[in-house]
């Protein structure tokens, strides 16, 4: 017989919501949208036909609705792949396990996750204001070094030439990699470069952006750059992206990483009007998502 999962290990709040996000299993949507801002799941939700839920807790607010008959949910998870450990495991928590006797259900379900975020290019001819739907998500955080792997030939083939190009295993750093939901990416090609997503644990050092620290390795940026293996390329770098496939493929639900450029790394140009770039992005984004 299944054991209840303890207290402390999943906590539930007095009125039966899960602790961080704050949400019963009833005010999620199967489609699930996530933004790093806080202050972007207004941004997304104006643009639902109505909003039949909002929480707040921390940085996770979440807005669930509807778009015509398509029920999504916005949620912000903060930044960095710590901030989707804690959003992705409650989010499998709420569709997976039963609040009342804190069993594991013996049906599991899968939802979509798709995260709509900012980034930097990697290539020189992806440019400021484009938009890149992430093929994999290439980990140099720790994250999924906590879990169990679960790979496939094709992703460890390019993690071990990813490794071999970079030396970054010198640096006591070992990467990681997960593929993004074919099902979902086949929806975002028209306007969308594809291309892996490099997600790394800070914004500054690990971005190789020098103010008054050296780098350790001041060529890792020049290195994701000219990566290739076989038609596999890194397109563009950011902080979310690894913890979102890593976790979704182990658990079981669908994901996608789709991001507008703000910065080109190789060019050194920064988008001239961000918010206007991010807004395109969510709009037409939303019109793929409110089809599929």
């Amino acid at each position: 017989m299944q054991q209840p999962i303890g207290a402390s290990e999943l906590i539930i709040n007095p009125r039966g919501a899960v602790y961080h996000l704050d949400l019963r299993p009833e005010e999620l949507a199967d489609t699930i949208i996530t933004v790093g801002d806080p202050d972007r799941v207004a941004h997304v939700s104006q643009y639902f036909d109505h909003i039949e839920h909002r929480s707040a807790h921390r940085e996770f607010i979440t807005h669930t609705g509807y778009i015509g008959t398509k029920r999504i949910s916005v949620m912000s998870t903060g930044i960095g792949p710590d901030n989707i450990d804690i959003a992705l495991n409650e989010v499998d928590a709420l569709v997976n396990i039963d609040f009342e006797t804190r069993c594991i259900n013996e049906i599991k379900k899968s939802v979509s996750v798709i995260r709509l975020g900012t980034c930097g290019s990697l290539q020189g001819e992806v440019g400021v204001d484009q938009l890149v739907a992430g093929t994999h998500g290439l980990g140099v955080d720790n994250l999924l070094h906590f879990y169990q792997p679960n790979n496939n030939p094709e992703e460890l083939a390019i993690l071990a030439a990813f490794e071999q190009h970079t030396n970054i295993q010198a640096h006591h750093i070992k990467p990681y990699i997960s593929s993004a939901s074919a099902g979902l990416l086949k929806h975002f090609t028209e306007g969308y470069n594809h291309g892996i997503t490099v997600t790394c644990p800070g914004f500054y050092g690990p971005q190789g952006r020098i103010l008054r620290l050296p780098l350790k390795m001041p060529n890792l940026v020049d290195q994701m750059t000219s990566f290739r293996f076989g038609n596999h390329h890194i397109a563009n770098f950011e902080m979310e992206t690894s913890a979102i496939y890593g976790l979704c493929n182990l658990l079981g639900h669908q994901c996608l990483s789709i991001n507008v450029i703000v910065a080109n790394r190789v060019k050194k140009e920064f988008s001239k009007d961000g918010a206007k770039a991010i807004d395109h992005m969510i709009q037409k984004s939303l019109g793929i998502i409110a089809s599929i």
